[in-house]
């Protein structure tokens, strides 16, 4: 199976968790996803009563300069750790 196949089958199986990973765990896939998916963030900062959005902005910005390739490989580890721990 290719890296871009992996990675689909890990964004499939991680929607399917019977329990709700925490907050920073649900952060780090939705950082790893974007920089896998879309890159480095060049979105601008979401205002400070968007709690959620600016979160979520922090967590994919940390990611910042991290190849796609290695997000992706990333992002399919993390999440073979989460359906170990949440199947």
């Amino acid at each position: 199976m290719s890296l871009d196949q992996q990675f689909e089958a890990a964004a499939a199986a991680v929607k399917e968790l019977t329990k709700r990973p925490t907050d920073g765990e649900l952060l780090e896939l939705y950082a790893l996803f974007k920089q896998a998916t879309v890159g480095d963030n060049n979105t601008s900062k979401p205002g400070m009563l968007d709690l959620k959005g600016k979160a979520k902005w922090d967590a994919w910005n940390k990611k910042k300069g991290t190849l796609q390739e290695v997000a992706k490989q990333t992002y399919i580890d993390y999440a073979n750790q989460l359906l170990e721990k949440y199947k």
